[in-house]
């Protein structure tokens, strides 16, 4: 629930890029600084957030209620919303848009200042922190994600040693031979496109990086061809056409259900799926559920190697922020500061605490073990890209355009692989100017 939340907000922002402008007002450029005495700090802030499991259950109030010890004249409210993105944009014409909230991807990061707070400098909070260049503009940070995650291939350990695979695939063709041993050796489906979902297929453009291992790779989307022969996002389409091309997915991809599909492959009816570190717990309690074996539940990177090393791209998920209105500035970002380092968040969701000195969660260890390199993309062309994805029309944070290629790979539409990605090369490079 939450994860399909988070990237639906990334589905629509090339459509709504640039049709939120808001106030601003005299606000603009003003900073909510880490407050030093607890006690000093009072009032009520309205924390927005898309886990509405999280309220639902009671979860975010136990929270507040350990940030309490600490700030005990704070009052924390949290609004959960089930379609985030577009409620928070007609919000963000007002100043009422909550004390603390989540970055919606349609903000252009240049008006960053106009709807929120600075946290602080970039070489301040580069120190402790990843991911600051997601959210700096003119050297100042104005948002923080409380977790970072890395893609990679949820899989059934159990169903894929049934077949005789016990090393990970490094490349795309013993993927696709590992994947033809599944359906040949089990009764397993082999990969699940979770079609019918659509958010998920957009997790593919998160290969982004981890094929070449390269921190560049934003800045190579931006300023050139993202299709071109041996790109990473050419080289991920690729075994996903051809996962399905040769008949190793489900077969009507239209009837998947994603719920489900957590339980089934907890349960080895599913062998794997192209998710995300932040799936992996929600695959666990499945199996739990299920009567099913949690440790089943196992995670491999893509299958590429540059210098006989798998790879991995960090990156951050939701960004909190201080709305730059809020009357309570000091509380909010006490709460972001909190919630950042303090609360367990990132540990009770088995997620990358966003923290350089922070371990990796356990559910990575085999990473380690396998010496897998983690990386941080450079992002500070990613507005960039986002512009000229929205003029291409090309939507590779959207579902449509795989969806597409998966029809394409299945017959249910004519052409060839190289034609699509033809047009989405010339969109592209169009776009670009």
């Amino acid at each position: 629930m939450y994860r399909r939340t988070v990237l639906a907000m990334v589905t629509g922002a090339a459509l709504l890029l640039s049709a939120c402008t808001g106030t601003g007002g005299s606000s603009e450029g003003a900073d909510a600084k880490a407050p030093t005495d607890p006690a000093k700090v009072s009032g009520t802030i309205k924390v927005l957030t898309v886990r509405t499991d999280l309220v639902q259950d009671g979860t975010m109030d136990q929270y507040a209620a350990e940030f309490n010890k600490t700030y005990p004249k704070v009052e924390v409210e949290f609004e959960a919303l089930t379609n985030y993105e577009s409620e928070v944009k007609i919000r963000m014409n007002t100043e009422n848009y909550g004390d603390v909230l989540l970055i919606p991807a349609v903000i252009k990061k240049a008006d960053y200042p106009k709807f929120f707070a600075s946290l602080g400098t970039v070489e301040e909070r580069a120190e402790k922190y990843r991911f600051t260049d997601f959210t700096t503009v003119d050297g100042k940070v104005y948002g923080q994600s409380p977790v970072g995650v890395t893609p990679g291939f949820v899989y059934n350990k159990r169903v894929w040693e049934e077949a005789g695979i016990t090393e990970w695939p490094t490349t795309p063709a013993e993927f696709l031979t590992a994947l033809k041993a599944v359906k040949d050796k089990t009764d397993a489906v082999p990969y699940y496109t979770n079609f019918a979902a659509g958010w998920t297929l957009t997790s593919w453009t998160y290969v982004n990086g981890s094929v070449h291992c390269d921190t560049q790779a934003t800045t190579k989307l931006a300023e050139g061809d993202p299709w071109a022969p041996d790109a990473d996002l050419r080289v991920g389409d690729t075994l996903l056409h051809d996962i399905v091309e040769q008949g190793l997915a489900e077969k009507d991809p239209t009837t998947t259900n994603w719920e489900e599909s957590k339980a089934r492959t907890a349960k080895g009816e599913i062998a794997t799926q192209w998710l995300g570190t932040w799936a992996i717990v929600q695959f666990q309690d499945a199996a739990e559920k299920a009567g099913a074996d949690p440790d089943d539940i196992g995670f491999m990177p893509f299958p590429a190697q540059t210098d006989g090393t798998f790879c991995a791209a960090l990156s951050p998920d939701y960004n909190q922020a201080v709305n730059v209105h809020s009357k309570h500035k000091d509380a909010a970002r006490a709460w972001i500061d909190w919630f950042t380092d303090k609360s367990g968040y990132d540990k009770d969701n088995l997620a990358i605490s966003p923290r350089k000195d922070a371990p990796l969660p356990e559910v990575l260890k085999p990473y380690e073990d396998a010496g897998v390199k983690f990386i941080e993309v450079d992002d500070s062309k990613g507005a960039e890209v986002k512009q000229i994805d929205n003029q291409s029309e090309t939507g590779i944070y959207a579902p449509e355009y795989r969806q597409k290629l998966v029809d394409l790979a299945r017959g249910a539409t004519k052409g060839s692989l190289d034609d699509f990605f033809a047009d989405l090369s010339e969109r592209w490079t169009e776009a670009q100017g």
